[in-house]
């Protein structure tokens, strides 16, 4: 059995999301102790038993410590099974989050399977749904990995409710990637939505990034929408969009914070990844560290910035699957990502 220090690097939930997608690929059981200890509320909050529950369900493991705060689980996989699944994270916790703790297992499955997750789908600290669907899809793609999203409902904090549903078929046949050079920015393209708000607060939202994104001389084109949903919200999204790669950013709105804030907050985000010149977003290169660690060959990620999120990542990786994972700061700041990976061995 694998021990696993949840201390470890930046010390937060992922540190139990990749140990389960991990466990559950390589068929390796782990104890996990100090769950979350560096964070304000440690231990297991709804959002990460979710994760814990819906790992355990696809595989039929044996779990020992899933409750609510729990600081120490035993995560005993099982055989990984393909199906149609329903999962409810049952407070605004985040659902993209309890997606990528499932996708990069069950593309190992031996069929497709249907995942429906209802919980936040834009909420903080999490990539939103438009990330996975505008950033993250296309990239695991081109990876060989076959991903279909939908947003069924949004899901803004308190309440969550939102509903996202994905269809994750199996490659026939993986491929490393190469993402080492920017390439020209052609357009950026953005969204800014609200939900049970005003409609004029997604259009100043609009106009402010617009504003922002003017002097840059890239087109530039924003998409105003109104969502359902069971609590009221605010997020714009924009992303730099290239024949090779680029980089997306998003910002929230919250009771209090003016439409004109949530836009500079999304712009300054996306202006700084421009002006850095790397390939991809720094969370980009984390979200594809771990399934890349599985295809045979040599990928290679210029990224914004190596963070304590991305190092922390690599460590848990290696202590389930032990392929060789450079992470080197570069002089301008940037980051390179080297993972030699391999296919997984049961």
């Amino acid at each position: 059995m694998i021990e696993i220090d949840g201390s470890l690097g930046e010390g937060g939930g992922q540190v139990l999301r990749s140990a389960l997608s991990l466990s559950i690929i390589t068929s390796a059981p782990f104890h996990m102790r100090n769950i979350r200890s560096r964070r304000t509320k440690p231990g297991l909050m709804p959002q990460h038993l979710a994760s814990l529950h819906a790992a355990a369900r696809v595989c039929g493991a044996r779990v020992e410590g899933a409750e609510l705060h729990s600081h120490t689980i035993r995560f005993i996989p099982g055989r990984l099974c393909p199906g149609d699944y329903n999962f409810d994270v049952g407070t605004a916790g985040s659902a993209p989050l309890v997606l990528q703790t499932l996708v990069p297992a069950l593309l190992h499955a031996e069929a497709p399977s249907q995942v429906r997750i209802t919980g936040g789908t834009h909420v903080p600290r999490s990539p939103c749904f438009h990330y996975l669907q505008w950033q993250w899809r296309p990239a695991m793609e081109r990876a060989g990995f076959g991903i279909d999203l939908t947003l069924e409902r949004a899901g803004f904090f308190p309440r969550g409710g939102g509903l996202i549903e994905a269809q994750v078929t199996p490659p026939r046949q993986s491929r490393p990637l190469m993402i080492i050079d920017a390439g020209p920015i052609s357009h950026i393209r953005g969204l800014s939505a609200v939900a049970r708000l005003p409609a004029a607060i997604a259009r100043r939202q609009r106009s402010q990034a617009m504003a922002r994104l003017a002097g840059t001389g890239i087109p530039a084109e924003i998409v105003e929408e109104e969502w359902a949903s069971e609590s009221p919200g605010t997020v714009l999204i924009l992303q730099t969009r290239g024949a090779v790669a680029g980089g997306c950013y998003f910002a929230l709105g919250a009771r209090g914070k003016p439409a004109e804030v949530v836009a500079n907050e999304a712009a300054d985000h996306l202006l700084a990844f421009m002006k850095s010149g790397a390939a991809i977003d720094r969370h980009l290169a984390d979200q594809l560290l771990l399934p890349l660690s599985f295809v045979q060959g040599r990928s290679e990620l210029h990224c914004e910035t190596i963070t304590a999120h991305l190092a922390t990542n690599a460590e848990v990786v290696r202590q389930f699957h032990p392929v060789p994972i450079t992470l080197e700061s570069l002089a301008d700041g940037t980051g390179c990502v080297v993972i030699e990976g391999r296919p997984a061995s049961r």
